[in-house]
């Protein structure tokens, strides 16, 4: 079961970035909005089935819930050890993800990706979201909005709510940083 300290504000940012209300996320979930307000407010923690079904309404992958580092308590919500990232992302298409933020608590989310060798986004995907892309190392191919762009090592690029799509065809693996608003995972 995930640390219980960190899941409520999870949820709940999630929730707020999808300008959902609580009443609206209750009724999602067949919940009552009391319910949902204690586990949002750490006073009661949700099954891993309800976990489950918070995260297909929110449409986000249930790993964000789970992974949660255990840190000592003058670090907690300041820093993250390399070790202890918490894994998000369903790990298709040779995309392996970790978030570089403490939480989800705040207006962004900062994550590091790796783009396998062979690996790519064949189908289009389109978010309601702001994000800044920095390859700190190797190579990528992006589509964004239709246009195709090759990335390479300390090239950068944004995505305003664009459909976009990547491909890494070469034999490196492709590492990037992103800066995502309002948080997606």
């Amino acid at each position: 079961m995930p640390e219980k300290s960190q899941i409520g504000p999870d949820i709940r940012a999630l929730r707020l970035a999808r300008k959902m209300t609580l009443e609206d996320l209750a009724r999602a979930l067949d919940k009552s909005v009391g319910w949902l307000s204690q586990v949002e407010r750490n006073l009661s923690v949700p099954t891993v089935d309800d976990l489950h079904s918070i995260a297909r309404v929110l449409e986000a992958p249930v790993s964000i819930f789970f992974g949660i580092a255990d840190a000592p308590e003058d670090e907690r919500g300041l820093v993250v050890r390399a070790s202890a990232r918490r894994e998000i992302g369903e790990r298709d298409s040779g995309l392996l993800e970790a978030l570089v933020s403490p939480d989800l608590t705040d207006d962004f989310e900062v994550i590091h990706s790796t783009f396998l060798p062979g690996s790519a986004l064949k189908k289009p995907r389109q978010r309601a979201t702001k994000e800044v892309v920095y390859l700190v190392s190797g190579k990528l191919d992006v589509w964004i909005g239709g246009q195709k762009f090759t990335i390479s090592t300390g090239d950068s690029f944004r995505i305003k709510g664009s459909e976009y799509r990547w491909a890494n065809p070469y034999d490196d693996p492709a590492i990037a940083i992103w800066v995502i608003s309002p948080p997606v995972y």
